[in-house]
């Protein structure tokens, strides 16, 4: 794990916990001892790819450094109602306070692993590489893509910082394709940069003029809402010249077909925007 995801894990956990619990988990000071302990397992309610055990593992030891953690699941395994996921014991107030933040988050990867790892099953056996976007909750992007990569799909760019897109909207506010990629060219030269370059096309005759123009700095070609038919044509017009993207709608009933197309990449807001939370339950072990 490297230091920017442990900053943001730390982060987070931090600002959850602030969140929920303020100046006190008022419940359990009021009825719980102090210093009275208990065992917790984390249960799992529905059928799912799990996703989030080893960020479970951060919460606890951030309230109880000396928690004793029981691993019996890992991020990315396959499993059914009834599995127990891992063991914790620790002070039952401690268990407690991170209860809520430790189940909100990773129900929400499992769902988000899940979908991805659908996705990842549909092309099997096919030459793509199925990517992610940035329609993720805000201030838990972190935690989606991570859950996207626990799935088996492809993180794409993190952000605005480190990918250049020419979407729709840059193409319209500059006029054309042509001035759009002139002009990043342009900013690369003076800001002595780099970065990998997509440009969205939306027919054959924006896909040309990005062919004409982007040789010296366009990386991958997106074909946004192509028609099968069409996108197996475009794939074959730029002939490997250019990687070469989908986009636009694509779901699981659409994905194997569009990846048969040849295409490189495809790019689904589903794999984050779509999935639903998982079932998961923290309960203590009575006895």
């Amino acid at each position: 794990m490297d230091q920017v995801l442990q900053d943001q894990i730390q982060a987070f956990i931090k600002q959850g916990l602030q969140e929920d619990v303020r100046d006190g988990d008022h419940t359990s000071l009021a009825c719980i001892p102090t210093q009275n302990k208990d065992k917790v397992k984390l249960l799992v309610k529905e059928d799912c790819v799990l996703a989030g055990v080893e960020l479970a593992q951060h919460i606890l030891r951030y309230v109880d450094p000396e928690v004793e953690i029981e691993l019996l699941k890992n991020d990315g395994d396959e499993v059914v109602y009834g599995d127990i996921a891992f063991y914790a014991t620790s002070y039952s107030q401690s268990l407690l306070k991170a209860e809520r933040l430790l189940l909100n988050a990773m129900q929400r990867m499992s769902g988000v692993a899940t979908m991805s790892r659908q996705f990842q099953k549909a092309v099997e056996g096919l030459p793509v590489t199925i990517l992610d976007t940035r329609k993720t909750t805000p201030l838990i992007r972190f935690l989606e893509k991570w859950a996207v990569r626990i799935g088996g799909c492809t993180n794409y760019r993190d952000g605005l910082y480190d990918w250049i897109m020419i979407k729709d909207n840059h193409v319209d506010a500059n006029g054309s394709i042509t001035n759009a990629v002139k002009k990043v060219e342009e900013y690369f030269a003076k800001n002595n940069m780099k970065l990998g370059v997509t440009v969205e096309v939306r027919n054959f005759e924006e896909m040309r003029e990005t062919m004409a123009v982007g040789k010296n700095v366009v990386t991958r070609i997106m074909l946004d809402n192509f028609e099968i038919p069409k996108m197996a044509e475009a794939v074959k017009i730029i002939n490997r010249d250019y990687q070469v993207e989908a986009s636009g709608g694509i779901t699981l009933k659409t994905v194997r077909a569009i990846a048969e197309t040849g295409v490189d990449y495809i790019s689904s807001g589903a794999l984050t925007h779509s999935p639903t939370s998982k079932d998961l339950s923290l309960k203590i072990v009575k006895g």
